[in-house]
């Protein structure tokens, strides 16, 4: 028979599972609302944003329950990092709600060249998103060192589309709303990426008790 703190920390991982889920899904869903020009996809995201908030109440809630009945320190950390990480979740569930918003305002009119980049820039960010809760679940620290250099490959198309609606903004000032809509967007994929990094960077605080946040990367 498992043991009461055993399932406990077993519903926790679970839970998590849960809400990264929701993450993933919510963030696809919004960018697909504006690739696909659907309201409809846009107005739901929006809607589900109280289930990624709940998933946070009630992961913390097990969290401060494990924490009163003096875990060890492997235990103690697999409780600390899922609070760090339901909490970057959360985070990414308010920017896929923040595309969403935009996307609604962007669907209003022809779209804007820069709108292309948009896809890729979603795949990688959720990309690492995905293969940083499979290294959670895995336990797998040196795959998870690895998803923290492509960060920088969103970083650099974020910059690429503001400097490329930048231009645009400057030949076609009728166009700036839509620009500025798009610029939040690309910013809220680049966030997710930043938010994926710090799952990656937690899973290795979970495995090697080694904290790599402000750790310079290699060359």
């Amino acid at each position: 028979m498992q043991h009461p703190v055993e399932a406990t920390l077993s519903h926790l991982k679970e839970k998590l599972l849960m809400m990264s889920s929701y993450a993933e899904s919510a963030v696809s869903q919004a960018v697909r609302a504006v690739t696909q020009r659907n309201d409809a996809l846009a107005s739901q995201v929006q809607a589900d944003d109280d289930i990624m908030d709940q998933y946070e109440v009630e992961i913390d809630e097990m969290a401060i329950q494990l924490l009163g009945k003096s875990p060890v320190d492997a235990d103690l950390r697999l409780i600390t990092v899922a609070m760090k990480i339901s909490q970057n979740l959360e985070r990414i569930g308010d920017e896929a709600t923040t595309i969403a918003r935009r996307a609604m305002e962007l669907n209003q009119d022809a779209p804007l060249p820069a709108q292309l980049e948009i896809p890729r820039m979603a795949a990688i960010a959720l990309d690492m998103l995905k293969d940083a809760l499979d290294c959670f679940v895995n336990k797998q620290a040196e795959k998870a060192r690895a998803i923290v250099p492509r960060d920088k490959e969103v970083d650099d198309i974020n910059r690429q589309i503001h400097r490329d609606l930048s231009r645009h903004m400057a030949d076609n000032p009728p166009a700036i709303p839509r620009c500025l809509d798009l610029m939040t967007v690309s910013k809220s994929l680049e966030r997710v990426a930043d938010h994926a990094t710090n799952i990656a960077q937690q899973v290795v605080y979970l495995c090697e008790a080694q904290d790599i946040r402000h750790k310079p990367l290699p060359l």
